[in-house]
């Protein structure tokens, strides 16, 4: 295993995580729409209990993902989580209001009454994934930081701080860019489409499937405009790249096109996942019993955002690109761990199989049973 196998390793391991992670927005998804799902107050709880068994998967993936990117590419977690923080707390803040919501929204004593609480849970699937989605799109549109590492030598310095904010905002400028906005509004729409492929799986209501049907059709059309848009644009623009034996960064036309070529597997996994995401989309919309497009959707989303995130960072690519200072990007070669670090924990991820096999297990055992009207009888329901 060389210095660079475990960089493009530990790369794949963490972007694995962000595409998850995005899969799961389906509880930001479905609770976006609960009202429109749901219509009465019966249907609402079912959809938020349907949701509140799986939300803690979602929040779990989020601080693994970032808890990954921690240990290995440092650089990137103290300039975008330090730098950024705005943003990131904004993130951190809504899902701590869901899972707030989710525990006091039906309790006794709850003052602020149950719509209050459900106007947060719906405000966490739409700030959410618009926020997580832009937060990733920045890997391709670039952040406003500047990285000096001199500051680590320079005895003078009482704070020896490496990388900084080019500006006040600290990541709330990204929001500014058209295109972050455009790719965070098709992850909004694709955690919408997810999280009604899921609910209609996932409990046995007629009304509620029916209502899912209709809300898909809304919801697919945006997605894919938006999805379409943001991609033409990415395979156009120039990219970051950098010299593998200098480490000098440069603007690349074509970059991401030419990563795909390149990377011919990459684009074979892309394709792989929008035709699946289209299946699931297109199966569920036209047949009036198939109740399992979550499934097709939800891998095929996947691989989509797999294939998406190293292909902005493979190939000699700055995955985490500045604004400010062209040569303060980051890339895997210049923001990674020692190899010790990195090394070491390789063999700790071979774990990861089986504690995914316990996620499997939990999920089938939660899952085993459709969700229905009796289920919200119980005293623990939401």
């Amino acid at each position: 295993m060389t210095y660079e196998f475990l960089q493009h390793y530990w790369c794949f391991v963490v972007a694995l995580l962000g595409a998850l992670l995005v899969f799961l927005l389906f509880v930001q998804g479905a609770n976006s729409l609960a009202g429109s799902l749901g219509y009465t107050e019966e249907g609402r709880r079912l959809v938020y209990n349907s949701t509140g068994r799986k939300w803690e998967f979602t929040f779990t993936t989020l601080v693994t993902f970032g808890g990954a990117f921690f240990a290995s590419f440092p650089l990137f977690y103290s300039t975008s989580f330090g730098g950024a923080y705005w943003l990131w707390m904004l993130i951190l803040f809504t899902f701590v209001l869901q899972a707030v919501s989710y525990e006091f929204q039906n309790k006794i004593g709850n003052f602020l009454g149950p719509k209050t609480f459900q106007f947060f849970l719906t405000l966490n699937g739409i700030v959410g994934p618009l926020l997580l989605g832009g937060a990733v799109a920045t890997f391709f549109e670039g952040s406003n930081f500047i990285i000096a590492k001199d500051n680590l030598i320079d005895t003078g310095s009482f704070t020896p701080i490496i990388s900084r904010w080019a500006n006040a905002s600290h990541g709330l400028d990204a929001l500014l860019n058209p295109w972050v906005l455009v790719f965070g509004f098709a992850v909004v729409f694709l955690a919408r489409i997810l999280g009604i492929l899921y609910v209609m799986n996932n409990i046995d209501d007629e009304d509620i499937r029916c209502r899912g049907s209709v809300r898909l059709v809304g919801t697919a059309i945006p997605f894919l405009i938006l999805f379409v848009a943001y991609l033409v644009h990415l395979l156009l623009k120039d990219g970051y790249a950098w010299h593998p034996e200098t480490g000098v960064i440069y603007m690349e036309p074509y970059k991401y096109l030419h990563n795909l070529i390149d990377m011919w597997y990459l684009l074979i996994i892309l394709l792989i996942g929008v035709v699946l995401v289209l299946f699931g989309i297109g199966k569920t919309i036209v047949s009036k019993d198939y109740i399992g497009g979550i499934w097709p959707a939800g891998i095929g989303t996947v691989l989509t955002v797999l294939a998406l995130l190293l292909c902005s960072a493979w190939n000699h690519t700055a995955y985490y690109p500045s604004t400010a200072d062209l040569q303060s990007s980051l890339t895997l070669a210049n923001s990674c761990s020692s190899e010790f670090t990195l090394r070491t924990m390789f063999y700790v991820s071979l774990l990861v199989p089986f504690v995914l096999a316990y996620i499997v297990y939990a999920w089938h055992s939660i899952d085993k049973k459709k969700l229905d009207k009796q289920e919200i009888a119980d005293d623990h329901a939401y």
